[in-house]
Formats: structure tokens, C-alpha cells, sequence
């Protein structure tokens, strides 16, 4: 086997000894600025972006003064890594271990293309020998940049239990697959070897999965470690065994105890993808933590339909713009036109339309999925289309829609119910078959009838009902509390029932020419817009981005989508945070629209997208109260969500503190 070569990872122009660097940014700074000095990185900017991407997601200090802050950039012309021996330890610096005050830093830089290649194993390699106190002690003798490459050229011995009768398997995986996902690897297997405990690891980094554990490996385990901050691959091949869950970053600090809390104290037992408690063991994850987790992936399931929906609608919108029938190109009469290119934008609005009705569907699904693993599914879908209103279109009935508060309840109903019959039902081997595709979804969408029909429909799709009696009710109040009721309300929900309810009072007031649907229109595009720029300018704003890669995706769709007055785009980010977003929109809707009214902006007519402005009177005012009601939101949710970060990251701290104490 080729021996890897981490000395041809970098470079003596990259190692800096006895630097007065006072904090983090500095470090990356100044090491990010080497590594563009030499070639290996194009845009020194664009890579700090990808290594505060990072940062934000856990801690890069580990312990014993070390940290090794890392980049996946297109900005990486080649992968490689850049190092610091500070002469005043950062104690600031973020580490998975309380106090560790970090003086030798590691920064990587790799290709964002790059996976399987040489040089990404060098790179875990780097990772993986730091664990090794010789391979460490050596770099820190090390007096000269000189000295400091050839002892990156020592191969550490690698000593594994050959005879015992324990034997674990493993699972390591971080966010980004390259430094916690190796280090936390071999701080098992030091752990385990120190134990006498034979132990295979299965790695699955931006590699894909490395050393991949086979059944019979698998099968002659005492149990399973899953160090992981995502969703391990392949979770099913373990059932059956005892296992506990842990992040990543938790080997760095306590693998031997680990090792042996599988033994003495298991979080649970493999069941299906599910964990079942034991009697003396704690759950895998709080009820908590399973919805959320449950809302996220819901969320990563319902964008591709969003955008899939909305590009529809765009497409449907734009088209019949041409014409002058952007308006009303979904009435029944344009299907029969003459003119064929009519009758293809009218279908495709109808055909966008009908797509955004399965949102609710396929985010309930997923929602209960990652809740119950597939008896979800079918149960958590069903749940949707009530939130979405489906029942009442095949029953033809009138009712209100529950919106995405239904969706919620009856997708985290769906998942918990039917993990509970999961676990819970045993039948005779030969009538296993029944369980998942007779009893589990049969039994789980009963109870989701009565929990919609007697409490979901009542009081969420009342509430929304009352919303729109009460709006109507109050349709001849003065023009600043009428512009704000119909703002408050057209922002609620972004398309969903209570939106539609101001929609329907505010549409009738225009047409009988009593007031203007002015704050109707910019409310529509306010939130979406709002949220999208929020997702590009949070790293100038607060210094390091407040929303992940997916969110960041999601914003610039809501940010398109907004422009062409298609609010869904926004929901993503209501979903997962609905208290936050909520108040925010509302009060930014209400903002932007107070602000153009008062300036005398006047827009009659039902065009908010873009193509619509030209028909608003004083469109100074109308872009004033746009331009005002959008940075609120963007800003809003950029200090809150920075406000909830820095909060976390103080009590995550606190706890480690108090743990190690």
C-alpha cells in the first residue's frame, strides 16, 4: 500500500511559527491569505466564506490547544492546509473540549469537487494522525519550519485488538465528512484498543463511506457506536443491537466511556430504523429533537415542490403577461381560446396550482417519515392533504383549511403514532407481513380522521375561519388600521387560508371601489423577498452566516419567487421557525404597507408581481414601503436567529463546563 505523504499537503511557506495572533479571524485570516499567496486557493474571500460555514456548524477546537478549521470551496484550486504555531493561546476559540486554549492550527482547504481523491485522503489521514500522541508530540517539539516538515513525515504505528472476545462496530459522520468524521474514528479506536475491545469503524465523510462495515461484522457485534451528526446511511443493518447515539465531536473527549456505556448503560435497541428503550437507557433522542428533526427533513422533501410549483406559476404568470391577461389567465374561459399559447399559459397556472397543493402532502409525509421511518409515510401524506384542504374539494364541501399549523400537528401525529405501533405491535412470524402494510397504516389513518375531523379542522381551520369573519367584519375601519389587518393577515401564512381570507375581503373592496388593494399586493411580496435577502447579506451583516447551505438554496427561491408574487417560497423558513418568522413577516408586511399608503401609494388592481408595478400611482412611494418592509424582515431574521445562535453556543459551553467539572 502507497504510504500517504502529508508533507506534500503544504508547504514551508505555509507553516508560521511564534505568531501574534490575537484571535480566530486573524488565524484564518492570515493562514487563508497564505494559502492564495501560494495557489492552491483563487479567492481568498470566497474561501473564509466556506470555513465560516463551517464554523457555524460545531466547533473545529478540539483539545489540547488544537484546532483544524476547514473549507469546502469552489475558491480551492488544489487541497492542501496551512498552519500556525501561536505565541498566545486564543481561549475563545470554540472547542469541543471546555478550556481548551488553541495555539496550533490547522487550516484545510478542499476543492468543493473533490471526493475520493488522493489528495482528501491525505487530508483525513492529517486528521487522523493528530490523534496519535507521537505524531503530536513531534509537531510540537518541532523548532523550525524545517524540523516541522519531517516530522509531518512520520507514520505512526497503528496497534488494533487482534484477540477478545468484545467486539463493537461504528458509525462516525460530520456535517461537512472530512475532520470530526476521522478523529473521532481513531479516538475510538485508541479507546477501544486500550480496553481490549476489538472495534470496526465505518466512516462516511465526503469520501462516501469508507471501510464499510459488512453483515457478518455487523452481525458478530455487541452492539453499535453511532458518532454522528447527521442521519447515518444504512441505519437498518443493525437491528437488533444495542447502541447509543452521540455527536461527533464526543470521541475527542470521552471515547472510553463511550465504548463502555455501550456495554453497561445502551441508549436502546435497533429496531427497523428505530431505537426501542431500554429499561435502564435513555431515549436516543428527546420528543423534541424528533420533531424538529422531523420539520427539517419535511422541509428539505416539500422545497423541490415549492419551486417546482412556483416556476409553473412563473412561467403560466409571464407568459400570459404578454397577452395583458396576467390577471385572470386562470379563469375557465382561456382554456378554450384560439390562441394556443393562451391555453398553454392558462394550464400551466392551473398546473402550478395544483402542484402547490401536494406542499402540505409531501411535507406532512416526510415529516412522519423521519418520525416512524416508511409506516409514515402513507399516514403523514394523508394528514397533509387535510391540512391542504384536499377533503373538502372531494367532498364538495366549503370549509376553511387548517394551513401549515394542520400540517404540523397531523404529520408529528402520523410519525408518533405510527412509531408506537411499530414497536409495540408483535405477531406470530408468519403474519408479520400484516404489521406494516395492513394494521400499522390502517390504524394510524383512522386516528388521524378523528384527530382532523374533532380537533385540527375545528380549531385550526375555525380559527382561520373566524380570521376571515372577523376581517370582513371590520372592512369599514379607518384606512391605516384596514391597511393594517389586511397586511397582518395577507403575511400570516403566505398563500394559505387566512392569506386568502384578506385576500377575498380585500379584493372585494376594491372592486367596489371602497379601498385599494395596496396593502394587499406588497404584503404578498414583502415576506419572500425579505426572507431571500436575508439568506445573502447575514455574513455582512453579523459577520458569519445565521442560515446553512439549504437554507441559503431555499432563500434565493423564496427571493425569485417573491418577485413574481409567489409567497410559498417563504414557508420553508415558517415552518421551521414559526414564531420567529410569523411575527417578523407580519410586522414587515405591516411596515412596508403603512409606509406606502401614508406616502399615497395606490394600487387597484390584483398585480403584485413585478410586471404590476407600472400600474401603481406614485410608484416612489409604493418602491419606499417595498424597500422598507423587506430590510425589517431580512434584518429581523438575521439578529434573531443570530441572537438564538450565540445563545446556544453560550448554554452548549455552560453544559460542557458544568459536565466537566
Amino acid at each position: 500500500m502507497e504510504i500517504l505523504r502529508l508533507e506534500d499537503m503544504t508547504a514551508e511557506k505555509l507553516i508560521f511559527f511564534s505568531k501574534e495572533w490575537d484571535n480566530k479571524e486573524e488565524v484564518i485570516e492570515h493562514l487563508s491569505k497564505a494559502l492564495e499567496r501560494e495557489g492552491l486557493v483563487t479567492d481568498q474571500k470566497q474561501f473564509i466564506e466556506a470555513v465560516y460555514e463551517r464554523e457555524a456548524i460545531s466547533a473545529t477546537g478540539l483539545e489540547h490547544g488544537l484546532a483544524i478549521p476547514h473549507g469546502k470551496s469552489k475558491a480551492v484550486k488544489k487541497a492542501g492546509f496551512a498552519v500556525a504555531r501561536l505565541e498566545k493561546p486564543i481561549a475563545t476559540w470554540e472547542s469541543v473540549v471546555a478550556g481548551n486554549e488553541v495555539d496550533l492550527v490547522f487550516l484545510l482547504a478542499i476543492p468543493e469537487a473533490e471526493a475520493g481523491s488522493t489528495h482528501l485522503e491525505l487530508l483525513a489521514e492529517l486528521s487522523t494522525r493528530l490523534m496519535d500522541k507521537t505524531f503530536f508530540n513531534q509537531l510540537r517539539n518541532a523548532t523550525n519550519t524545517k524540523d516541522f516538515m519531517d516530522a509531518l513525515s512520520y507514520i505512526p504505528v497503528r496497534e488494533t485488538v487482534t484477540h477478545s472476545d468484545k467486539h463493537l462496530v461504528a458509525i462516525t459522520a460530520c456535517a461537512a465528512g472530512i475532520a470530526h468524521t476521522y478523529m473521532s474514528a481513531e479516538a475510538l479506536e485508541q479507546a477501544a484498543l486500550e480496553l481490549g475491545i476489538k472495534i470496526r469503524i465505518e466512516k462516511q465523510g465526503a469520501n462516501g463511506i469508507e471501510n464499510r462495515l459488512t453483515q457478518a461484522e455487523i452481525d458478530a457485534a455487541d452492539g453499535v457506536i453511532f458518532a454522528t451528526d447527521i442521519a447515518p446511511k444504512g441505519k437498518d443493518r443493525f437491528v437488533g443491537k444495542p447502541y447509543i447515539q452521540r455527536r461527533v465531536a464526543e470521541p475527542l473527549r470521552r471515547a472510553k466511556e463511550m465504548v463502555q456505556e455501550v456495554y453497561d448503560k445502551p441508549d436502546g435497541v435497533i429496531a427497523g430504523e428505530k431505537a426501542e428503550a431500554t429499561q435502564d437507557g435513555e431515549k436516543k433522542q428527546s420528543v423534541f429533537s424528533q420533531i424538529n428533526q422531523g420539520i427539517l427533513t419535511g422541509i428539505s422533501y416539500m422545497i423541490p415542490v415549492i419551486v417546482a410549483g412556483g416556476l409553473m406559476l412563473g412561467i403560466g404568470q409571464l407568459g400570459a403577461g404578454a397577452f395583458g391577461l396576467a390577471k385572470n389567465i386562470a379563469e375557465p374561459q382561456f382554456a378554450t381560446d384560439p390562441n394556443e399559447l393562451i391555453v398553454i399559459f392558462h394550464y400551466l397556472v392551473l398546473y402550478g396550482t395544483m402542484i402547490m397543493k401536494f406542499m402540505y402532502p409531501v411535507f406532512a409525509a416526510f415529516l412522519a417519515y423521519s418520525i416512524a421511518d416508511r409506516p409514515g409515510i402513507a399516514p403523514g401524506f394523508i394528514g397533509g392533504a387535510f391540512a391542504a384542504g384536499l377533503h373538502f374539494t372531494f367532498w364538495a364541501e366549503e370549509g376553511v383549511a387548517s394551513g401549515f399549523f394542520g400540517a404540523l400537528v397531523l404529520g408529528i401525529a402520523a410519525g408518533f403514532i405510527a412509531k408506537f405501533l411499530n414497536e409495540n405491535i408483535h405477531l406470530h412470524k408468519n403474519l408479520q407481513a400484516m404489521k406494516p402494510m395492513f394494521l400499522i397504516p390502517g390504524i394510524t389513518v383512522l386516528l388521524i380522521f378523528f384527530l382532523n375531523f374533532y380537533l385540527v379542522d375545528p380549531v385550526f381551520g375555525g380559527l382561520n375561519q373566524w380570521i376571515q369573519d372577523w376581517v370582513t367584519a371590520h372592512k369599514d375601519s379607518s384606512t391605516l388600521v384596514l391597511t393594517t389587518i389586511i397586511a397582518c393577515l395577507t403575511a400570516f401564512d403566505l398563500g394559505g387560508p387566512v392569506n386568502k381570507a384578506a385576500g377575498a375581503v380585500a379584493i372585494g373592496l376594491a372592486a367596489d371601489h371602497i379601498f385599494p388593494l395596496t396593502p394587499r399586493v406588497l404584503s404578498i411580496v414583502i415576506p419572500p423577498i425579505g426572507i431571500g435577502l436575508a439568506t445573502i447579506i447575514d455574513k455582512f451583516v453579523v459577520r458569519r452566516r445565521v442560515f446553512d447551505e439549504n437554507q441559503r438554496v431555499t432563500g434565493m427561491t423564496s427571493l425569485v419567487l417573491g418577485f413574481i408574487a409567489i409567497g410559498e417560497g417563504a414557508i420553508p423558513f415558517m415552518l421551521r421557525n414559526p414564531i420567529i418568522t410569523i411575527s417578523i413577516n407580519m410586522a414587515g408586511a405591516t411596515i412596508g404597507s403603512l409606509v406606502a399608503v401614508t406616502l399615497g401609494a395606490v394600487q387597484w388592481y390584483p398585480l403584485p408581481a413585478i410586471w404590476g408595478w407600472p400600474l401603481v400611482e406614485n410608484f416612489w412611494a409604493y418602491a419606499l414601503g417595498i424597500i422598507s418592509g423587506v430590510a425589517f424582515i431580512a434584518f429581523g431574521n438575521i439578529f434573531a436567529r443570530y441572537y438564538l445562535i450565540k445563545r446556544k453556543e453560550k448554554q452548549d459551553k455552560a453544559d460542557l463546563i458544568a459536565k466537566n467539572s
